[in-house]
């Protein structure tokens, strides 16, 4: 067995908050605006702030321009698409409604509802409450110039995020790839497949770039396990669980992946059904009582066989809700398909036989360190051009 001296793929370890954050800073009385990249965060001066004002007052605002961001997100997040039905009242109509309130958003911080009489009018749209909020500080601090800025700032926000609609990540935009989606554009999917045709183990573009639903490699990992699985007589739904005996990987998620699309799920349903599982999770909804009742089941009997209890104690037992870190699902789907392949690729040299134009010289075991890399770039060459024939012929994510 050759020792491979390549790691697995670098895994993020996330933590960014998944919108613009507003911030302010009292030594130089300006607004600053943040957002995360696929390799770091940008920031921009984004207004001059009155002096004589109070922090308190400013910090609102900083608050209520980030719960703006947050807001106008979430539609691109948790797109209509992906709800199902549109009729009236559904999850899908209210997700409609609520991006196309875009357009009143600039008049709600212009002129937002104000206390009157004792109370106020507070709209059921988060977008525009949270445009409101803005338009209520702004009139506290009663700065016409201040106006403008915050005016020209969520225009900007909320162009970034019509951008990313339409599959353009470019400028402020880039923050998408961050997010989760419940669904995939076609133009980054298009984008994404460009990119694994270059590099089936994917290019660090990929990660900084796409979207990751759209990135995530489901129909590239199943090409490069029937790679594997016909140079080791491996079952295809298992090579990553076995090349986790020459590496350690995390190898449930793929493994999950490739079961479900020898069960006959697209790559589309695959990787939008696990994004999505995991994102209700994190919205803290349950999506799918029955199939947490079967797991229990499951789980009871088999601590009932590993205790020999008749009756199994789950209070020391945690169980999983979702493959994915709900935290960052998307990123973290496609993190493991890439690793996946890599275990694919590790497998895979285990079979390959020496081809005679590889033309080193003695015994495999005799090799020097040169002569074991040089083995190891040929034949990761050859796997990702085996692997590249074979996506050709599978279907792609959508």
């Amino acid at each position: 067995m050759l020792a491979n001296a390549r790691a697995g793929p670098r895994r993020d370890s996330g933590g960014r908050a998944p919108f613009t954050r507003y911030s302010i800073d009292p030594a130089r009385h300006e607004l600053i605006a943040t957002w995360g990249t696929g390799e770091g965060d940008l920031a921009t001066r984004t207004a001059s702030l009155p002096a004589e004002a109070e922090t308190s007052v400013l910090l609102g605002l900083a608050r209520a321009l980030t719960q703006l961001s947050e807001a106008a997100w979430r539609t691109y997040t948790h797109p209509a698409s992906a709800a199902g039905s549109l009729e009236p009242n559904t999850e899908g109509w209210r997700r409609e409604e609520e991006r196309k309130h875009f357009a009143e958003v600039a008049d709600a911080i212009a002129k937002p509802n104000l206390p009157s009489g004792g109370s106020m009018v507070v709209s059921y749209c988060r977008l525009i409450e949270s445009a409101n909020r803005v338009g209520r500080a702004l009139h506290e601090l009663d700065d016409s110039e201040l106006d403008e800025a915050v005016l020209a700032e969520a225009a900007t926000e909320l162009a970034a995020v019509e951008s990313a609609e339409l599959g353009d990540l470019t400028g402020r935009a880039q923050q998408a790839v961050l997010l989760s989606r419940k669904d995939a554009s076609p133009v980054q999917v298009a984008a994404a497949n460009s990119l694994l045709e270059q590099d089936p183990f994917g290019p660090a573009e990929l990660v900084s770039d796409i979207d990751p639903t759209a990135a995530a490699a489901a129909h590239w990992l199943a090409a490069a396990a029937e790679v594997t699985a016909e140079a080791s007589g491996q079952n295809p739904t298992q090579v990553v669980l076995e090349a986790d005996n020459i590496e350690a990987l995390p190898h449930e998620t793929p493994t999950l992946v490739l079961g479900l699309l020898e069960d006959g799920a697209t790559p589309h349903d695959a990787v939008t059904g696990l994004v999505r599982h995991a994102m209700h999770i994190t919205d803290g909804l349950l999506p799918d009582p029955t199939a947490l009742r079967e797991q229990l089941d499951e789980l009871e009997e088999t601590v009932s066989e590993y205790t020999g209890d008749e009756e199994a104690d789950l209070t020391n037992v945690a169980l999983r809700l979702t493959p994915l870190d709900p935290r960052r699902p998307a990123r973290d789907l496609l993190e493991d398909l890439l690793t996946g392949i890599y275990g694919c690729c590790l497998l895979h040299s285990e079979y390959e036989e020496l081809d005679d134009e590889d033309d080193l010289d003695g015994d495999v075991e005799d090799w020097d360190d040169e002569q074991a890399e040089q083995y190891q770039r040929r034949s990761r060459e050859r796997f990702a051009q085996l692997v590249r024939e074979t996506a050709a012929h599978r279907d792609r994510l959508i």
